[in-house]
């Protein structure tokens, strides 16, 4: 999809508040380190994975997101009146039902005129919800749409380590719950406007989808745990980002190679190095949040993309890539003119 009247209005984010090492984390394992023979420092080492933030027991992924929602409003200097559409993204949820966008909605009182439901595509959800308002506002159905995302893994990865702690608990169990300990918990949100009312803002391009579904069982989530085929989820994940890449150059007419910077999805260190190398992306554009953050699930993406700007990594006038896999498996790749 093309868009030639969509801006980013405003990003905003939230960290959670307490931040857990991965040293900490084997510290719980330590037992079951010793007798499945994993030598101490392996999760970093492996992953890249410094920390990652954590809220506590108990904050609801609508409470994290109503944060986010609330600074994006104020930050675009809009009244949330003028909203026309409200998504959440966040994989982590309050309830089965009601959706959590309806609960934002509530928190936020916004006006009985603004849409809102949730998306669900595991990380790449917050990309597909900019492409859903980015549809909407380039119909001429709204003039801005607010795209939101709290998580918090603190509870799935409790839940964990408590399964891998259990007497009967094998090497394979830990391969394959390896993947979450990776990951983190924070919050983020969108404003999409149209461009004719911010005409000096971030443009949003347009972007491209590819699914690769034969591959839609290697990573499993609950809400008590995620079992993941992790080596096999990544070759696959970047032969699909290849493929993608194809499209994206013939549909979009992208230079990729010469992009000022590349917003990827945080996983882990290899997951962005494999990437990298694959699409012979420059290591230098691309911004990197895994190492405190860990993968925070589809607000992964943005969270880096806002603290990228934070960091003035993008400037003005950049040419922006934003690169994502999801489990599914689906990737996803789009173009912001900053």
């Amino acid at each position: 999809m093309k868009f030639e009247n969509v801006v980013v209005a405003s990003l905003s984010y939230e960290d959670a508040p307490i931040r857990v090492t991965s040293e900490e984390l084997e510290m719980r394992l330590a037992d079951k380190f010793v007798a499945f023979e994993i030598a101490s420092g392996t999760l970093e080492m492996v992953t890249g994975i410094k920390a990652r933030r954590v809220w506590k027991e108990g904050v609801q992924p609508s409470e994290i997101a109503t944060i986010a929602a609330r600074k994006a409003i104020a930050d675009a200097g809009i009244d949330k009146n003028q909203i026309g559409v409200l998504i959440n993204t966040s994989v982590c949820k309050d309830y089965i039902e009601p959706a959590v966008a309806a609960l934002v909605h509530g928190n936020l009182e916004m006006p009985d005129s603004c849409m809102n439901f949730d998306i669900g595509n595991a990380c790449l959800a917050f990309v597909n919800g900019m492409q859903v308002i980015g549809n909407m506002i380039e119909r001429g159905q709204i003039d801005y749409g607010l795209i939101v995302d709290g998580e918090n893994s603190n509870h799935v990865v409790d839940a964990t380590i408590q399964t891998l702690l259990k007497e009967e608990s094998t090497a394979e169990d830990f391969r394959k719950n390896f993947a979450t300990l990776t990951l983190g918990s924070g919050g983020v949100a969108m404003v999409l406007a149209n461009k004719k009312l911010m005409p000096d803002s971030p443009r949003f391009i347009g972007g491209i989808t590819v699914a690769d579904t034969v591959h839609n069982r290697l990573c499993k989530g609950q809400r008590d745990g995620m079992t993941t085929d992790a080596k096999t989820l990544l070759i696959a994940g970047i032969a699909l980002a290849d493929r993608t890449l194809v499209r994206a150059t013939e549909y979009l007419g992208w230079d990729f190679p010469n992009m000022d910077q590349y917003i990827v999805h945080q996983v882990s260190r290899a997951n962005t190095e494999q990437l990298a190398n694959r699409l012979k992306l420059d290591l230098d554009k691309v911004f990197v949040t895994y190492d405190e953050l860990g993968n925070i699930g589809p607000a992964s993406l943005p969270i880096t993309l806002a603290k990228a700007v934070e960091a003035g990594r993008i400037k003005q006038g950049d040419n922006v890539a934003l690169l994502g896999i999801g489990s599914g498996i689906n990737c996803s790749m789009m173009k912001l003119e900053w």
